[in-house]
């Protein structure tokens, strides 16, 4: 009784400082996943359990409940390809793309059969149909059969054509649940996007902007905002337009409405307010030109970027005689440049390059975009205001090396860091153009040199060889890269230390082939969209306040209640400010410096043990020994 007054007194007093403020925990993922489309659907008992998407949900007829799964609620993979109910064990049949087996149960358990996947074989073990039999499932394969103990959870044999036992009849597929609540099913709304493609990600005005980021999906735009998935739908603008909308490249909002966003994509630019279609620029009405000249479709506008003036300038890419656009009033003006005029292509000389695009504005308001194609690797800086372009195609490294990008390789994108320089994302590994050799016209780009610390005075070039599709800058300076392959790699501020490495073997991480980053400052939420969906890291660092305040510096989760064991977090902090957590009585507990806005704490002294409950005071100055703020945070143990 004594802990459960404590508990309450102390929520009351946290409650004054601290009720506004609902956040994740660090190191925690999310998925967010589409369950749009249905494709199969499986009774048992009073739940519906519903393939959607290459996705799974669970509907409860009685209370109308509906809960999602993915790998962070327990599902060993994702692309599902077929799902069947075994009622004599009471367990669903999970069948993954990759032949991977999950058995699901209504409570929610989940038991992986990973045998068939894992197994090193020269025959198709794609999965064409689930056949089930009592309590045994027969999986069809290109190979031949497997029949799996669905009751003890194991194979129990396989078959191939050949062999004596061969089952030549199996019991039909019973596809009558589909038929039957299909109607019920398509009223059902479970949370999360319409389509699973999220190439192209920005975060801007507390909302996560999505496109599809290729020439060839149809799911346009998507945006995240308070829980909830707007789209721009792409049937009614195709409706409107006469053209399919389709490969939506890239996207940017208008700094002084957030509702008013401009797209990139294959048949021109595509311009909203408030989420509907204001017009389509293309050949028709406007300088930008299809790839042959002539064709209605391929008007290939692969970047567009809001200038400080509120003007669009825009990339497109392949086209004959125009590269680089700028849209202004209403009016449309070309600014070619050689240097974007090399693709010889389809009967044409000196086209538009190939893959212009991932354009991005510096600290200084100048404008810096690629060319992503292995015909002629490129990044540019170009100055809006005076047409000046800054061509950086000479890949030699700070000793004199060149650096090897093959012909089916590019650079895929550009970010600048906190101390100005600029680096570059390419498929032979990221480079950096330090600040003082942007205006160098004998410059040279740097390959961070990672001492081995093994005795000897070698170092190794950091992720070297290793595809580089996208990247971000967090608010603590470190380095969040995509690979085409490799997961996702977090590099710390001073580069010299990789911090973290996801991939799909050691974390809900959708696929190792990430293709786009976004990063919510506020949270540090950081957003990976990868080939089989979207994904969320919630990290340790923050985009810094200039002046830590009352107001802006807090922690969570406050209070620290017995059964939460992660870490407790500060955050609103200035860049490096300093930290110091002290007992009621003035004792220093801990300290450290924040990373970025943020600051996390173990809830542990300077010994490392766990400290008592009571009330603790966080004290911060900035790093220039200004005094800064105090905030409080209550535990209980």
């Amino acid at each position: 009784m004594k802990k459960k007054v404590i508990i309450l007194l102390l929520t009351a007093y946290c409650s004054l400082f601290n009720s506004q403020h609902l956040m994740a925990q660090v190191g925690s993922w999310r998925n967010y996943l589409s369950y749009a489309e249905p494709k199969q659907i499986q009774a048992a008992g009073d739940d519906l359990f519903v393939l959607a998407s290459g996705s799974l949900y669970q509907y409860n007829q009685k209370d109308h409940s509906i809960f999602t799964y993915d790998k962070v609620r327990g599902m060993s993979d994702v692309s599902i390809s077929h799902i069947r109910w075994c009622q004599q064990a009471k367990r669903l049949v999970v069948v993954y793309s990759n032949s991977n087996i999950d058995l699901v149960e209504t409570n929610g358990n989940i038991t992986n059969i990973n045998s068939l996947y894992s197994k090193s074989m020269t025959g198709d073990k794609t999965v064409k149909s689930i056949r089930i039999d009592g309590i045994y499932a027969y999986l069809v394969c290109g190979f031949g059969i497997v029949k799996v103990n669905v009751q003890r959870a194991e194979i129990a044999d396989t078959y191939t054509p050949t062999h004596p036992d061969y089952p030549t009849t199996l019991p039909e597929e019973d596809n009558s649940d589909y038929e039957k609540y299909i109607d019920l099913v398509k009223t059902l709304k479970p949370d999360g996007p319409q389509f699973n493609y999220f190439g192209y990600m920005k975060f801007a005005n507390n909302r996560l902007y999505t496109a599809n980021g290729d020439y060839v999906h149809h799911s346009g735009i998507q945006i995240y905002s308070n829980q909830q998935w707007e789209n721009y739908q792409h049937e009614d603008i195709s409706k409107t337009t006469g053209l399919e909308f389709v490969g939506a490249y890239c996207l940017d909002i208008d700094p002084a409405d957030a509702n008013h966003v401009v797209a990139g994509a294959r048949n021109g630019l595509y311009e909203f307010r408030n989420g509907q279609l204001v017009k389509l620029y293309n050949s028709s009405n406007s300088v930008i030109e299809p790839f042959d000249g002539k064709s209605i479709e391929y008007e290939i506008v692969s970047g567009v970027k809001f200038d400080n003036n509120g003007d669009v300038w825009l990339l497109n890419s392949q086209a004959p005689t125009t590269s680089l656009i700028k849209f202004a009033d209403g009016e449309f003006s070309k600014h070619n440049h050689e240097t974007l005029m090399t693709l010889d292509d389809g009967g044409f000389s000196n086209k538009s390059n190939g893959n212009l695009s991932n354009m991005m504005t510096d600290s200084q308001g100048y404008l810096w975009f690629v060319n992503n194609h292995g015909w002629y690797p490129a990044f540019y800086r170009y100055n809006t205001q005076t047409d000046e372009l800054l061509t950086f195609d000479n890949f030699t490294n700070q000793d004199g090396s060149a650096i090897a990008i093959n012909s089916n390789g590019g650079v895929r994108c550009v970010a600048e860091d906190k101390e100005g320089n600029v680096w570059a994302g390419t498929s032979a590994g990221p480079v950096v153009l330090e600040k003082d050799q942007i205006e160098s016209s004998s410059y040279h780009l740097t390959q961070v040199k990672v001492p081995r610390n093994d005795g000897t005075n070698y170092a190794d070039y950091l992720l070297a060889n290793i595809d580089i599709m996208c990247m971000m800058i967090d608010g603590a300076n470190r380095k969040w890269f995509g690979t085409n392959g490799q997961g996702v790699y977090l590099i710390s501020a001073d580069n010299m230390e990789q911090l973290q490495h996801f991939t799909t073997d050691n974390s809900p991480l959708l696929s190792n082939i990430v293709q786009s980053i976004a990063i919510d400052s506020a949270t540090g939420e950081v957003f990976f969209g990868t080939e089989n969906g979207l994904c969320s890291y919630m990290s340790d660092a923050t985009q810094p306040n200039e002046e830590m305040t009352k107001d802006n510096v807090w922690a969570y989760p406050n209070p620290v209640t017995p059964d939460y064991t992660g870490p407790i977090t500060i955050t609103g902090l200035s860049y490096d400010a300093d930290i110091k957590i002290l007992a009621a009585n003035g004792a220093l507990v801990n300290e450290g410096r924040s990373n970025g806005g943020t600051y996390s704490w173990d809830g542990c002294d300077q010994q490392g043990r766990r400290v008592a409950s009571g009330i603790y005071m966080v004290a911060t100055a900035t790093s220039d020994g200004n005094k800064g703020t105090v905030c409080k945070i209550a535990i209980v143990r």
